[in-house]
């Protein structure tokens, strides 16, 4: 029978639950490295930085938009007069 589709195996659940520890445990200390890390290379740092933080904010998908039959979209600016 097997486990259900799109279940993880026991390996996989126990290797991401490991994974969660170490970084749940690590956590207080990130400031602390990157700090370190800044000292010598700003450049990395900020690399670093920004790869942790796509697993907190997700990227955004880009979305295309288009008008009818995939033209572009028309748009009609007025601006208001000030009173």
């Amino acid at each position: 029978m097997g486990r259900p589709k799109g279940a993880p195996n026991k390996s996989t659940a126990a290797v991401r639950e490991a994974i969660a520890k170490m970084a749940e445990l690590n956590a207080p200390h990130f400031a602390k490295w990157l700090d370190q890390v800044a000292a010598k290379s700003p450049e990395k740092a900020c690399d670093i930085y920004l790869r942790a933080i796509e697993y907190h904010i997700p990227k955004l998908a880009r979305t295309e938009v288009t008008g009818q039959d995939g033209q572009p979209v028309a748009l009609q600016v007025t601006w208001a007069q000030p009173e």
